[in-house]
Parts: structure tokens; C-alpha cells; sequence
């Protein structure tokens, strides 16, 4: 009789676990599990799967970009049932990798700013994780703060600069994701340009601003104004006179003033001829065609002679007209710094150009010889 009690008693606690929600069935082979880690080794680590059982992840399906320890509640994927430890074999792997680009759905559809370390850099951008998946930041998604203006694009230089951001944290955004293909990509300019909307408002193009130059390139400058913003000047609108190189004329540090040109998105382009009168204005009160003036040599070129006639109006001597006869190499008959009396050919003040010659003028009676 009281074998029965007994075994109705036992039959009674078995019915109350089965039908207890909070009882849970053990795992299959794909499940997803919950535990805590209870061990963490060179190359395995042990969890306790809420006194179930225990689980080893190990070797291969250890995920090598989290950093696990004690006591730390984890979610991984049953392998298989027995081991030969008679412990369940698991994969942090498989589940971490699938609830970290969940987390990445959810970060893009909140279009969520992301704070991310920089790992390392190579010629094209720079190398990151979110939630613990490789990302790459190109150089071409760089706000202007980070983005390395390099003299002649060398990519060795680049990469260079890039190495400089190392080790230190950015703001980002996911600018391209696919799963499948294993691809991340994020952009730091993005962020930038939603910050600097409600700063881009305030200025409209025919503005004049203030600032300094934080950089100078082969094809312009940086300057920089307000609040962290920087615009473009263009070295075709530096200066009203030729200019073989931006750092001719201005070196980083230099306070200038501008006038906002175009307004692109983010972009913003200046000019700071704008500011000055064009001295081509007056050009013709200056100069006359077939007037002798003096003029220094500039620059040489193959095709001919680049002169200053005063510090506003440059002119060209075509190769044509260095010489009575005809000139094969210009460095015959002229060095950077020699000054001559030249002829003026032509004025064109709207273009900016004006032609001239070495040639002397020919009178009627030699032109009449030449042409017979």
C-alpha cells in the first residue's frame, strides 16, 4: 500500500514538471540554447545550460571576436547531443554570427549613429567591427576631418595617413549591408552630413566667409569656417593670374576670406578672386596690340613662354613667335627669370589671355618680299 502512495506521488511530480511552462524539454540537435559560462579555457570554454546540462564550445566554434568569461550569459547552437565527455556540443559561432547581422537590421532600420574602433587601414579605407561583424569604411565615406588630402593621390602616403586613425573611435553609419556575401560597409561622411545640415542653412552661395586653410592639394585648398565647416577653393579661383601650384600662394594656417560659389549637398566650393576686382577689367587702359612692353619669364613650357608683365597680367609667348627664324627648343632662348621686351599680339580680357611675340613688326616692304 504504501509502495502505491509512493509511486502515484512520483507519477504526480513527473505530471506537474511536464505541464510546467517553465520545464524545458532537452535540446535537439539545431537548437538554440541559453546558458552561462562556468569555465573559460585556452581553447574551449564550458556552460551551464540552466542545470540541464553542460555545454563545451570548442577549436573551430569558438567565436574568436567575443571575449567571454565567467558568469557571462550566452546564446548558442546544438551540434550534437553527446560528446565524448557525455557533455552537449555547441556553437558559439553560429549563433553569435546570426544574432549579430539581426542587430544590424535593427541598427539600419533605426538608422542608428554607431560609435566603432578603427583595427587597421589599408590604400582603400579602413577596417572596423559592428557587433562584432568585419566593416570596411572606405576613404571616399570619410568626413572631412579624417579624409587624407595627399599631394599627387600618391596611395602609399594615403595609406600613411589613414594608419594615423588607428586605435581611435568614429561615429558611422551602415551604408551597405548583404549577409550573404558577408559585406559591411559604413560611412562616416553620412553622419557628418546630417550634423551639418542645420549649420549649411544658415549660408546661401554669394556669402562671404572667414577661415582658415587646413589644406592644400594640387587641384586647391581647405578652408575651414563656422562650425567645423570647410569648403573647396578651387586653384583656378585662388588667384585672377596663373598659378602652377595652390601652395604658391597659401600654406596651411593661412586666415583667408571667400565667397561661397555653389553649394552641392555637403560640398561647398569658394572663390577668393571673387573678393578682388578682376584686373583684366582694365587691361586694354593698360596694354595695346603691337606695343612693346617688358615682361619677366615665368614658366617654360614646350610650347612656349609663360611672362609676367606686372603682378595681375601674365601673358604667353607662343613658340612661333620667340624667334625671326623658327625655334626648335624654347630653353635656347629663354631661362625662368630673363626679361625681355615683348610685343603685344592680342588681348582678350574676357578669357583672361593675352598672346605675345619676340618677332619684331614686319613693314609693308617685307611683308610684300615674303610673300613673293
Amino acid at each position: 500500500m504504501i509502495k502505491e502512495m509512493h509511486a502515484e506521488a512520483e507519477k504526480s511530480e513527473i505530471a506537474k514538471l511536464l505541464s510546467d511552462e517553465s520545464y524545458t524539454l532537452f535540446p535537439k540537435v539545431g537548437d538554440m540554447v541559453k546558458g552561462v559560462v562556468i569555465s573559460v579555457g585556452r581553447n574551449e570554454i564550458r556552460i551551464d545550460l540552466g542545470g540541464l546540462a553542460i555545454g563545451l564550445v570548442r577549436g573551430p566554434e569558438l567565436d574568436k571576436h567575443v571575449d567571454l568569461r565567467v558568469g557571462d550569459e550566452v546564446e548558442a547552437s546544438v551540434i550534437e547531443l553527446e560528446n565524448e565527455f557525455g557533455e552537449i556540443e555547441l556553437s558559439l559561432r553560429g549563433a553569435g554570427h546570426k544574432k549579430s547581422w539581426e542587430k544590424l537590421r535593427k541598427l539600419v532600420a533605426e538608422n542608428t549613429v554607431i560609435q566603432v574602433k578603427i583595427l587597421d587601414a589599408n590604400k582603400g579605407g579602413l577596417i572596423t567591427r559592428v557587433e562584432n561583424i568585419p566593416a570596411f569604411l572606405p576613404v571616399s565615406q570619410l568626413s572631412p576631418n579624417n579624409y587624407p588630402r595627399v599631394a599627387g593621390g600618391e596611395k602609399n602616403k594615403i595609406q600613411e595617413k589613414l594608419k594615423q586613425l588607428v586605435g581611435e573611435t568614429l561615429d558611422v553609419k551602415v551604408l551597405d549591408m548583404n549577409e550573404e556575401d558577408e559585406k559591411l560597409v559604413v560611412s562616416e561622411k553620412i553622419v557628418w552630413e546630417t550634423r551639418q545640415e542645420s549649420v549649411l542653412t544658415k549660408y546661401k552661395v554669394g556669402d562671404r566667409v572667414e577661415g582658415d586653410i587646413t589644406a592644400v592639394t594640387d587641384f586647391g585648398a581647405f578652408v575651414r569656417f563656422d562650425e567645423n565647416l570647410e569648403g573647396l577653393v578651387h586653384i583656378s579661383e585662388i588667384a585672377w593670374q596663373r598659378i602652377d601650384h595652390p601652395h604658391d600662394v597659401l600654406k596651411v594656417g593661412d586666415h583667408v576670406a571667400a565667397e561661397i560659389i555653389n553649394i552641392e549637398g555637403s560640398k561647398i566650393f569658394l572663390s577668393m578672386k571673387k573678393l578682388v576686382k578682376d584686373p583684366w577689367a582694365d587691361v586694354m587702359n593698360k596694354y595695346k596690340v603691337d606695343q612693346w612692353v617688358k615682361g619677366r619669364v615665368l614658366k617654360i613650357n614646350p610650347f612656349g613662354l609663360f611672362v609676367e608683365l606686372d603682378p595681375d597680367i601674365h601673358g604667353l609667348a607662343h613658340i612661333s613667335e620667340l624667334g625671326e627664324k623658327p625655334v626648335k627648343d624654347v630653353h635656347e632662348i629663354a631661362r625662368v627669370g630673363d626679361e625681355f621686351e615683348f610685343r603685344v599680339l592680342s588681348i582678350d580680357p574676357d578669357n583672361h589671355r593675352l598672346g605675345l611675340s619676340l618677332r619684331k613688326l614686319k613693314t609693308d616692304e617685307e611683308k610684300t618680299e615674303e610673300a613673293k
